[in-house]
């Protein structure tokens, strides 16, 4: 019985060690800022990279992502505030989200009436109902009923609703992507080019001023209408007046009357009426000149949102604020590579990120030697050289102060377009390229192998592997797979193997050397040199066929990204992640690199990820929530065990063997639940309780 109790105390330890250390990050870039609202000193801002709140006394941001909240999409398309302070969060592609500063609330297609995932608009009526724009219609939802408008069976003109606001009498002004929709409860009315003064169909944004006139932002325009005569329309545009912009895209209205209006490329501009003003990158503090959102706040500062960030403007002085939890330059992460150093270097569509657990480096075409800012591949050598390929130009080589860029004008390279980069043991790099073929290159000399004069069997190399014995395993886009011992050629297609695919986007070689192959449409093929097996969504818990990356860990786990999520394959099982029950912020997984701590990064088209059954290390920084006031009980249980999280939200619960065995894992949306211990023997065990900030372990003992 002593060693027992050691043997509990040491785990629960080594445990404990991790506590504060959450299983999943999100590294966003959050400068597209969508939605802003204003709650007391707060300022709520929907962004493409998760929630902000900024403290407006400090300017103290706060970020809510999937990894560390209930938020169920981290980019933000609207947000309301009702009178009893809850948020009103609507997502992209996870729905419609309640905080109410504690605890979230999910509402999608799968549990409510909400007719799309995508909610573009909230507005609430007097009574409270919140009148909610999706791409799927619009909803009405009073709390516990809702009501569906779509153009079947309601005089809505089109489904894509874009924009909603409510009048003085309670009508609904309703922006769709097929006209404006007026709507009193009971009655449609529908304005559109053909029977009104609207100048596009396209409507981007609605805001109604103390006189009760409609402003309307159109793709062509600005318009004002009074409401009652349809013939009497006012348009401002380009041609005009001083509007900078035809495409509308927000406008507010200040306290003075005075009309704030967002545009697509012009920046903002300001109508009293009779005067313009216009603010821009050239002659103001606005970080952009793409305003997609605008607030007034109390006082009557202007929170303007842009593509490029967010700014404050009280009327002489501007304010840019953090609402970013990373130096990513977007959220479109390609690739990534990690150096002997630990060092994550990261290939994004906007450039190369270089990230060391806490700072980040962004090298682009304006600030570096990079030639092209869309990064497709990057290799590291023995001497922490790195190797960038790019879309479309070239290679570069970049030694951490120097760059050197070769491309097909002054050097051998058959392609600009470099898809893939391996290095062999002897520093000699294997570069796959678009249509060029594939290229060795050892520092002085090039080697060009394409279909006119070696076994290559397609010119479009995606992928590269090289084995113990030196061997070089290529992934074509529709040649099959090709070993290549500097010799000798080796086609395996479909024709002639048990490869299923011939467009080879991965290749992976575990500790005992087989190849583990991902292609684009009929899932993962292993190969033993003589065997293949197929693992698809028809034999496997595989969740797409659509294989984009394969990364394999120290214990030889499988780690595959596909369009439709992550898995991971120990060789028996198949555990699979996704937005729904997991961190990542997109399901759309691009590559993934295992560093020394075995902590999983993940690139996606929502961000970068990082993940670690553990616990993620310390050393990496991200903005987190933190509180752990876990209450379990009773303890010892019998069959039922509560658990209630009165400051965070928890995610799900493990309860964990004295051998380190989960025994019963359970998915959480809340932050409270209570477990069915029923079928758990009596013994000591440990519960492992992830929140929104890290995970909590606690002793549980069963009766």
């Amino acid at each position: 019985m002593k060693k027992f109790t050691i043997l509990f105390i040491v785990l629960a330890s080594s445990m404990l060690c991790y506590a504060e250390n959450p299983q999943w990050m999100n590294f966003t870039n959050g400068n597209r800022i969508n939605a802003i609202a204003e709650e007391g000193n707060t300022m709520w801002i929907g962004t493409g990279g998760g929630l902000v709140s900024i403290d407006k006394t400090t300017g103290d941001p706060t970020f809510y992502n999937k990894a560390n909240s209930g938020l169920p999409d981290n980019t933000i398309n609207s947000i309301a505030i009702d009178g009893s302070g809850n948020k009103w969060i609507g997502t992209w592609a996870g729905g419609l989200a309640k905080f109410d500063g504690k605890n979230w609330t999910v509402y999608d297609y799968s549990n409510s009436s909400l007719p799309s995932n995508s909610v573009n608009s909230i507005a609430i009526d007097g009574s409270g109902n919140k009148w909610i724009g999706t791409l799927g219609g619009l909803a009405k939802f009073n709390g516990t009923n809702w009501a569906v408008y779509n153009t079947t069976h309601s005089g809505l003109p089109d489904n894509w609703i874009t924009s909603i606001a409510i009048d003085e009498s309670g009508t609904k002004w309703i922006g769709t992507l097929g006209g404006l929709a007026k709507f009193n409860g009971t009655n449609w009315t529908v304005y559109n080019k053909s029977n009104s003064g609207l100048p596009n169909d396209t409507i981007a944004s609605i805001a109604i001023d103390e006189s009760g006139n409609k402003w309307i932002g159109t793709e062509n325009g600005l318009t004002k209408f009074n409401g009652t005569n349809s013939t009497v329309w006012t348009t401002y545009n380009t041609t005009n007046s001083d509007l900078p912009d035809n495409n509308v895209t927000s406008i507010a209205i200040d306290g003075n009357g005075n009309k704030w209006i967002g545009t697509y490329y012009g920046g903002l501009a300001q109508f009293d009426g009779t005067n313009w003003a216009v603010y821009n990158t050239t002659n103001s503090g606005s970080p952009n000149n793409y305003v997609l959102s605008i607030a007034i706040d109390g006082s009557g500062n202007k929170w303007i949102g842009t593509l490029g960030g967010m700014s404050k403007f009280d009327g002489t002085n501007w304010t840019v604020y953090k609402t970013t939890n990373s130096g990513l330059p977007t959220n479109y992460v390609r690739l990534i590579a990690i150096d002997g150093s630990g060092t994550k270097w990261i290939g994004t569509w906007y450039g190369l990120a270089k990230f060391d657990g806490a700072n980040w480096t962004v090298y682009n075409t304006t600030n570096s030697g990079l030639p092209d800012s869309y990064v497709t591949s990057i290799a590291i050598d023995e001497s922490g050289t790195k190797w960038i390929g790019t879309y479309g130009r070239g290679v570069a080589k970049f030694d951490g102060t120097n760059w050197t860029v070769y491309d097909t004008t002054n050097s051998d390279l058959p392609s600009n377009g470099v898809y893939s980069i391996a290095i062999d043991g002897s520093g000699t790099k294997w570069i796959g390229t678009q249509f060029g073929g594939l290229t060795k290159f050892d520092g002085t000399n090039w080697t060009v192998y394409d279909t006119t004069n070696s076994g290559l069997p397609d010119s479009y190399v995606r992928s590269i592997a090289i084995d113990e014995s030196g061997n070089k395993w290529i992934g074509t886009d529709g040649g099959g797979l090709a070993k290549f011992d500097g010799t000798n050629w080796t086609v395996y297609d479909t024709t002639n193997s048990g490869l299923p695919d011939n467009k080879v986007y991965s290749v992976a070689i575990d500790g005992s050397g087989n190849k583990w192959v991902g292609t684009y449409g009929h899932g993962v093929a292993k190969f033993d040199g003589t065997n293949w097996t197929v693992n698809n969504t028809t034999n496997s818990d595989l969740p797409n066929n659509w294989i984009t990356s394969i990364a394999i860990d120290g214990s030889g786990n499988k780690w595959i990204g596909t369009e439709n999520g992550m898995a991971k394959f120990n060789g028996t099982n198949w555990t699979v992640y996704n937005t729904e029950n997991s961190g990542l912020p997109n399901n759309y997984v691009y590559s993934i690199a295992i560093d020394g701590s075995g902590t999983k990064w993940i690139a996606t088209s929502g961000g970068l990820a990082a993940f670690n059954e553990n616990g993620i290390p310390s050393d990496v920084k991200e903005n987190i929530l933190s509180n752990y006031n876990v209450s379990v009980f009773p303890n010892p249980a019998s069959d039922y065990l509560h658990i209630e999280q009165s400051e965070a939200y928890i995610s799900h619960v493990e309860i964990i063997n004295l051998q380190g065995q989960v025994i019963k894992s359970q998915r959480i949306l809340g932050n409270q639940s209570t477990l069915d211990l029923t079928n758990v023997s009596a013994g000591v065990y440990i519960l492992k309780i992830y929140t929104n900030s890290g995970f909590v372990v606690r002793k549980l003992i069963k009766q």
